[in-house]
């Protein structure tokens, strides 16, 4: 049974490591791109950081040209799984493209339900 005193969420359960120092917001720049990501469930650790930040990245970062982060607060466990905008910098905007993915806090980590970006050369970027 799902419960919140368990985090038994099944997307706290089966998700993708993203774990690549290449993923981090302070990696220099590259033309890496997320169009191909998911559908699925990730999560940010080891030398890609903990979460995705959640104000404006700097852009040409974390391997890519248009950096993604998380335009709203992490949600807390009793809020459950919600719906977040992520927005890429680019050029002289902050939120140049956005998507909406699903956001989830299992406790001690949050995982990110992504399928692909709105546009090429961009990318998820995790921070601590």
């Amino acid at each position: 049974m799902l419960t919140l005193s368990n985090f038994c969420f099944i997307e706290c359960q089966n998700y993708q490591s993203l774990n690549s120092a290449y993923r981090k917001i302070t990696y220099g720049r590259g033309w890496e791109c997320d169009r191909d990501i998911g559908p699925g469930w990730y999560r940010f650790e080891g030398a890609a950081g903990t979460r995705m930040a959640t104000s404006c990245t700097p852009q040409r970062r974390c391997k890519t040209i248009a950096t993604g982060w998380l335009n709203d607060t992490h949600p807390t466990v009793a809020d459950g799984q919600v719906t977040r905008q992520v927005c890429f910098h680019y050029g002289t905007s902050c939120c140049n493209w956005s998507t909406n993915i699903k956001v989830r806090n299992c406790g001690s980590y949050y995982v990110y339900h992504f399928d692909g970006v709105p546009q090429c050369n961009a990318r998820y970027c995790g921070t601590d």
